[in-house]
C-alpha cells in the first residue's frame, strides 16, 4: 500500500473551513476543503492545456477535445458513460479555456470514489471515436456560422485582432478557426492528449463532505500510478508581452469597423492589460468593477440612466497567464453611434484626466470584496477558486493576497494603473453603413 502524503500547506477560506494542498508522488497536485455540512462533494480537474498550447494550423483541437471526452474510453461507450453518470444523479461536464482545459464534476459522498474513477479513465483512456469526432467538428462549423451574424462577436473579434498580433491565441473566438477544425482527425486529438494529458500538469480540487486523507487516498488509488512521460512539459507559446499600437486620429490598426445592416450599433473599446501575474492587475480589476459591475456602476448610471445611450452597457476583463485586455461596450441605436462613441471614450479618458474620488474609490472595493465573499459560497465555487489559483501559478494563497491588495490600493496607485494601461485605447464597431461612415478610410 502506497504512503499517503502529508500536506504541504493550507489555508483557511471561508467560515472556518480550510482549504489543504497536497501533491503525489507523480506530480499531481489534490486540494481538499473539508466542508461536512451538507453531503455533496464537488471537484475541479485542471489541466495546463487549452487553446493557449494547440499546434500551429491546429486551431480547434482543444474546443474538440472537450467536446468528445465524455464520448467514449477504451473500455466505455458514450452511452455507457452517460449511465454511470446519470444512475447516480452525478453531474459531469468538460471544457476548455485558454489557459486551461476542465473537468467538473459533482455528487453525493457516497458515489463520490465511483466517479472520480469515471474521471480518471476518462483523463487517461479517452478512444475519440471517429464519428463523434466527425459530429463534433459539424456542430463546431454550424456555431462558428452562427457567430458569424452576432454584432457582439463580430465587435470582439476585430477588437482582438487589433490588440493582439495575428496568431495570437487570444484572437481565437467560440471553437477556433473554421478551415483548421475542418481538417482535424482523431489522430491529432491523441497527439494534444498524450502532450498535456499528465498527472504533473495537472490539479484536483475538491470540496464537500470528505475528510482530506480520504480524498487524498482516492486520489492516489485512481490517479497515483499514472506516470510521468519522460520528455518536459514545454511551457505554452505565444503568451509574451504585446506591443501597443502607436496611437492615431484615424483609420488605423487600431480601429476596426464592419458593416452590417442593422438599426443598432455596437461600440467596443480595448485595452490591453496586465496578465494575472502582473502588479498592476489588482488595481485594473477595481477599475472594472467600478465602471462595469452592476446597475450602480459609472457606465450603467451615465450612459444609460442618465443620458439613455445604450440599451446594454458592460465590459469584461478576463483574467489570464498572458497579456489580457480590458474592454468596455455597448449597443446602442444607429443614430446615436457618433455620440455613444464619444461618450464612452470620454469615461475612459476621466480615468487617467483625474483620480477617483476617494468615496469612489471605497465604493468599489466594498463591492468587490463583497462580490468575492459571494464567489465563495458552494462546494463547487470553493472547488473551482482553489484549483483554478493553482492552475494559474499563483497558489491557493492567492485567496488570501488578492482581497489584501485590493483593501490596500489608495487613490494614487489606481490612478497611475489607469495612465499606464488606459490611454491608448482599441476602438472595434459594428453597425450599418450610415452608421459608421464617419470612421470608413476615403475611397
Amino acid at each position: 500500500m502506497l504512503s499517503l502524503p502529508s500536506p504541504i500547506t493550507s489555508i483557511p477560506v471561508t467560515s472556518g473551513l480550510l482549504c489543504q494542498k497536497f501533491k503525489l508522488a507523480n506530480g499531481l497536485v489534490v486540494l481538499i476543503t473539508e466542508n461536512p455540512i451538507a453531503d455533496i462533494v464537488s471537484a475541479r480537474i485542471f489541466v495546463g492545456a487549452g487553446s493557449t498550447r494547440e499546434p500551429l494550423g491546429q486551431s480547434g483541437v482543444a474546443y474538440l477535445i472537450a467536446a468528445t471526452l465524455t464520448k467514449g474510453t477504451h473500455r466505455l461507450s458514450s452511452a455507457e458513460i452517460a449511465e454511470q453518470v446519470e444512475s447516480v444523479g452525478a453531474s459531469l461536464g468538460v471544457e476548455r479555456a485558454p489557459d486551461y482545459f476542465l473537468l467538473s464534476l459533482k455528487t453525493v459522498s457516497e458515489d463520490f470514489l465511483d466517479i472520480l474513477s469515471l474521471a480518471a479513465e476518462l483523463l487517461q483512456y479517452p478512444s475519440f471515436p471517429t464519428s463523434e469526432v466527425e459530429l463534433e467538428k459539424k456542430l463546431a462549423l454550424q456555431s462558428i456560422r452562427s457567430q458569424q451574424e452576432q454584432p457582439f462577436t463580430l465587435a470582439l473579434r476585430g477588437l482582438r485582432r487589433s490588440l493582439f498580433p495575428p496568431g495570437h491565441p487570444y484572437t481565437q473566438i467560440g471553437p477556433g478557426d473554421p478551415d483548421q477544425i475542418a481538417q482535424l482527425q482523431p489522430a491529432d486529438l491523441h497527439q494534444y492528449h498524450q502532450t498535456y494529458f499528465r498527472p504533473d500538469n495537472m490539479v484536483i480540487s475538491l470540496s464537500g463532505n470528505l475528510k482530506a486523507f480520504e480524498a487524498v487516498q482516492y486520489c492516489q488509488q485512481v490517479l497515483g500510478d499514472w506516470p510521468v512521460p519522460k520528455q518536459p512539459l514545454l511551457p505554452p507559446d505565444g503568451l509574451q508581452p504585446v506591443a501597443k499600437t502607436p496611437a492615431s486620429t484615424g483609420p488605423s490598426s487600431n480601429t476596426s469597423i464592419t458593416t452590417q445592416p442593422s438599426q443598432q450599433s455596437i461600440v467596443m473599446l480595448g485595452h490591453l492589460a496586465p496578465s494575472v501575474q502582473e502588479p498592476d492587475y489588482a488595481a485594473l480589476k477595481l477599475l472594472y468593477t467600478y465602471l462595469c459591475s452592476g446597475l450602480s456602476s459609472r457606465l450603467f448610471v451615465e450612459l444609460r440612466e442618465k443620458q439613455g445611450l445604450a440599451y446594454e452597457v458592460s465590459g469584461f476583463y478576463p483574467t489570464r497567464l498572458g497579456p489580457s485586455h480590458f474592454v468596455v461596450y455597448l449597443g446602442t441605436a444607429a443614430d446615436n453611434t457618433a455620440i455613444a462613441l464619444t461618450k464612452l471614450q470620454a469615461e475612459i479618458a476621466r480615468l487617467s484626466q483625474q483620480p477617483l474620488a476617494v468615496e469612489e474609490l471605497e465604493t468599489a472595493k466594498s463591492k468587490l470584496l463583497g462580490q468575492y465573499v459571494l464567489g465563495k459560497q458552494s462546494n463547487a465555487q470553493l472547488a473551482h477558486l482553489m484549483g483554478w489559483y493553482e492552475a494559474l501559478g499563483l497558489g491557493i494563497h492567492y485567496d488570501q493576497n488578492f482581497p489584501k491588495q485590493i483593501a490596500s490600493l489608495d487613490v494614487k496607485a489606481v490612478y497611475q494603473a489607469a495612465c499606464q494601461h488606459l490611454q491608448q485605447s482599441h476602438i472595434s464597431l459594428v453597425g450599418s453603413d450610415t452608421a459608421v461612415q464617419p470612421w470608413l478610410a476615403p475611397s
